[in-house]
């Protein structure tokens, strides 16, 4: 099966050009982000939260303790609700966004792990099976079925968390996989063992949170009995996530840990927010829940189950900017162009070979739809990472230019796709959104600051850590020479387009050695 889906992927072309492009006014990857953020939260509790009914269950019955089991009873009941409807709902949600977003990466997955995918569903009838009864057979079974019910419900959503973790971690790291096409080469992927163990520890601190939201409304004992219960997994599994997760960085790919470093520290900002909220949540579970449980309030749990989504959203956000510019690693770009096509797609024409192209139109025309099919998935000309700002002041000949290095400029962009007169067409549009002109009367140092900002600051800044510009013991002039000829000292970058009056202020402004360092739009955040 696995081989008819690779020979079909080659034989038929350039899939990703086959489909038609969907817009809603956001860029498809905040739209994923939404909806996996809110399933992969749900479906993480789904996991750890049916090893805490089990275990609580077995716990009330061998105390004969009744207030107990009327709170796993009840607690049963809020955890099918949850996990059956939303995590459900947004399970869909997840394909549904994925197949219009990506539709050339979702079908390489689907053609790839074909029967993992279909081992991966039966697990998952039978979690909707078990947890229906699980929650609804509480008169209707002895105890030792009813527990054996829980049971079988934890061993299918685990081994559900184990498939998906599998080609999630694929989509990373591919590994072998990349020479082999072989599935389990694939599957068992270099950071699939860190995952699958991080991944067990967030289950397990999500099932201690949502049990305190149920603990909260039971009477007292059994109120601080589930208290406390609830907060020894929330702390167990938060120690459980220190060295996996570690050991899950050591494996990402080099150029994914590079961005940790100069390139996107966001990505280390969010590692900062995650490790907080972890912190933040731990602290407050051994505090309210374990040492005090009658100081436990509604504020509190609230705050931990924020601390629970921000855990959730913070790993999220940094496995997937870790794959960029790749949807799946040196296979498929974020823009769902496969890495095999680039150089026919070049040599062709990107618009030349697609079926919802009209190649007929003008250069602005054109450019805007190629703009939407090779950057919408990042990029939006007015809200999210917006290319308004980005291109203020640009003109076409310097956009055009960009286009051939952006690999270079932003190591998390895939390269553009088609031939001259396809960059041409898009460097026309991104230089129609905003065609602002710099005010040429501006003293030499505050024109030259604007001229770097414009032209320079998307790659370098000065007194920064990212590709910073040291130009100490060179004067006005030295450096206005070098601005003439950069792109023969570095043929990947592009060539300075200015005018002479705007290179001299630059120079001017290189040679003071005045710190800058973009941030927001312009350039992103170093």
């Amino acid at each position: 099966m696995h081989g008819c889906g690779y020979g079909y992927g080659y034989g038929y072309g350039y899939w990703s050009m086959n489909y038609p492009l969907w817009q809603i006014g956001i860029p498809g990857g905040l739209l994923i982000a939404f909806v996996a953020v809110v399933h992969v939260f749900i479906s993480h509790f789904a996991v750890g939260g049916g090893a805490y009914l089990v275990l609580l269950e077995r716990k009330a019955n061998r105390g004969n303790d009744a207030g107990l089991l009327d709170y796993v009873r009840k607690h049963s009941k809020f955890f099918a609700l949850l996990t059956l409807v939303t995590g459900a709902v947004t399970g869909v949600g997840i394909w549904f966004t994925i197949g219009l977003v990506s539709p050339e990466a979702t079908s390489s997955l689907i053609h790839t792990f074909v029967w993992g995918w279909a081992i991966e569903w039966v697990f998952f009838f039978v979690e909707i099976a078990a947890a229906l009864i699980y929650a609804y057979s509480w008169d209707r079974l002895d105890r030792a079925a009813h527990m054996a019910v829980g049971w079988v419900y934890f061993v299918a959503a685990w081994a559900s968390l184990v498939i998906i973790n599998g080609i999630l971690t694929y989509m990373l790291t591919p590994g072998r996989w990349l020479q082999t096409h072989a599935f389990w080469n694939g599957f068992f992927n270099p950071t699939y063992w860190p995952s699958v163990v991080v991944r067990c520890g967030i289950a397990v601190v999500l099932a201690g949170m949502f049990g305190l939201v149920t603990g909260l409304r039971m009477y007292r004992p059994v109120r601080e009995q589930v208290l406390r219960y609830a907060g020894m997994w929330i702390m167990v599994g938060t120690l459980f996530l220190v060295l996996p997760a570690r050991w899950y960085f050591v494996d990402f790919p080099p150029e994914s840990k590079a961005y940790f470093d100069v390139i996107l520290p966001s990505m280390r900002h969010m590692v900062y927010l995650g490790a907080i909220a972890a912190g933040l949540s731990f602290l407050l579970a051994a505090v309210f829940a374990v040492a005090k449980p009658t100081w436990m309030r509604t504020s509190i749990v609230t705050v931990i189950l924020l601390c629970g989504f921000v855990l959730i959203g913070t790993g999220e956000y940094t496995r997937e900017m870790a794959r960029k510019p790749y949807a799946i690693g040196s296979y498929i770009y974020s823009n769902d162009l496969r890495v095999a096509q680039m150089a026919s797609l070049d040599a062709v024409g990107f618009a030349n070979s697609g079926k919802w192209m009209n190649p007929q139109q003008g250069d602005l025309n054109r450019g805007r739809q190629m703009f939407a099919m090779q950057c919408g998935v990042c990029h939006s000309v007015d809200g999210y990472r917006a290319m308004k700002p980005r291109v203020d002041g640009w003109g076409t000949e310097f956009a055009t230019d960009v286009l051939q290095h952006l690999p270079l400029l932003r190591g998390t962009m895939p390269p553009f796709a088609g031939n001259e007169q396809d960059r041409t067409a898009v460097g026309t549009y991104l230089a129609s959104l905003s065609p602002a002109a710099i005010d040429l009367q501006l003293p030499d140092a505050e024109l030259g600051r604007q001229v770097f900002g414009r032209r320079c600051s998307m790659c370098h800044t000065v007194g920064g850590k990212f590709r910073p510009l040291s130009l100490a013991g060179m004067d006005a002039d030295s450096i206005d020479s070098l601005l003439t000829q950069l792109d023969s000292l570095n043929p990947e970058m592009p060539g300075f387009h200015g005018s002479e009056r705007e290179r001299k202020a630059l120079a001017v402004f290189l040679q003071s050695g005045t710190p800058y360092q973009p941030t927001g739009a312009q350039g992103g955040t170093r």
